[in-house]
């Protein structure tokens, strides 16, 4: 079979690799049709190893058909058209035992420690797999997975109807961080990035306000648009430094911080605020998958999310020139979705 394998920094290669040839009493063998990009995969490329474990086929991002199924498995049938979770759990350790399976105590991802969706074979834990509505396409269902992170990010971040809500960086992820938010009936939702195609997107997909960083103060902004409090939750999905005390600059008295984006580097921040004025600081990981998926389907099977949020459809062997890279310099304006049976 065909896929992208990730060998160190700088080194994605397309290229035959043996097809599973069988699979766990637990799992299933999916035939993948579309495999989207993360910004993880970009980065391992970039300058990883940050999370993979070299050599690897990528692509925690995916949808297909199953082919098999384990003796043990379900629930399930071959022929059915599911999208896989990332996050692997054990299930009966105590993180599992609370519902926080993506802080399981043996957790793995598909794609970056064991062979993910960007092949035209997967196996996947069954325990991960959903079934696709008939009205999702497999564009839109390889959206999910991502899909899923920011639902997942948005609940940590207390967001919620009636509520503000602004997002720092509103590519990719943040994109469906917006439609999250604007899903939930948070008001007003405020888009800040420093790119206008990204931040033309976010009104697209529901944003009441837009901020370029660029040209403005986007702190003293958001206070104007709340009315000179604060929003009740900030999510930073920039991973750029300094932007965790924007953050903290923005939210108001007893609000919400959300970091969702990746920080390698140390950042400094103001304590002192959050003691005066009881801010929440959370992180987050993943996803759940029991809660965040479904919830995925369901708002992209009633919805235009997935063509707001979509730049392209690529070939595997693309995947370098019109994928990767692109990501790598920021210049993709949305989602980028690879064809596996082109």
């Amino acid at each position: 079979m065909k896929a992208a394998i990730y060998y160190g920094p700088g080194d994605i290669r397309i290229e035959d690799a043996p097809k599973p040839d069988s699979v766990g009493p637990f799992d299933v063998l999916i035939a993948v049709s579309k495999a989207a990009i993360c910004g993880s995969d970009s980065s391992e490329w970039d300058h990883g190893p940050v999370l993979a474990v070299p050599p690897v086929i990528l692509g925690h991002e995916f949808v297909g058909v199953i082919e098999e199924v384990g003796s043990q498995v379900t629930g399930l049938n071959v022929g059915e058209r599911v999208v896989s979770g990332s996050g692997v759990s054990c299930g009966s350790c105590e993180w599992c035992q609370e519902g926080r399976t993506n802080l399981c105590d043996k957790y793995y991802t598909l794609g970056l420690h064991a062979n993910g969706g960007l092949a035209d074979y997967v196996v996947s834990p069954a325990s991960i797999c959903r079934k696709v509505p008939d009205n999702v396409d497999d564009v839109s269902a390889a959206l999910v997975q991502p899909f899923a992170v920011a639902l997942h990010g948005l609940r940590r971040a207390r967001v919620r109807s009636g509520a503000s809500a602004a997002i720092i960086g509103v590519g990719g992820i943040g994109g469906f961080l917006i439609a999250g938010a604007v899903a939930r009936g948070a008001s007003p939702v405020i888009a800040i990035d420093i790119d206008e195609e990204r931040l033309k997107g976010a009104a697209e997909l529901g944003a009441t306000h837009v901020i370029n960083a660029r040209k403005e103060d986007a702190t003293a902004r958001v206070l104007e648009i709340t009315g000179g409090l604060g929003a009740h939750s900030i999510i930073e999905a920039t991973g750029v430094k300094g932007s965790p005390q924007q953050a903290l600059d923005m939210v108001r008295r007893g609000g919400d911080v959300l970091i969702l984006g990746l920080h390698t580097g140390i950042s400094e921040v103001n304590l002192l605020q959050f003691t005066l004025r009881e801010i929440d600081l959370h992180g987050t990981l993943a996803h759940v998958c029991a809660e965040d998926i479904p919830e995925a389907l369901e708002i992209l099977s009633s919805s235009n999310v997935a063509a707001l949020a979509l730049d392209r459809v690529i070939s595997l062997d693309e995947l370098m020139e019109k994928g990767i890279v692109p990501l790598v310099e920021r210049r993709a304006k949305g989602k980028i979705v690879v064809d596996l049976l082109r």
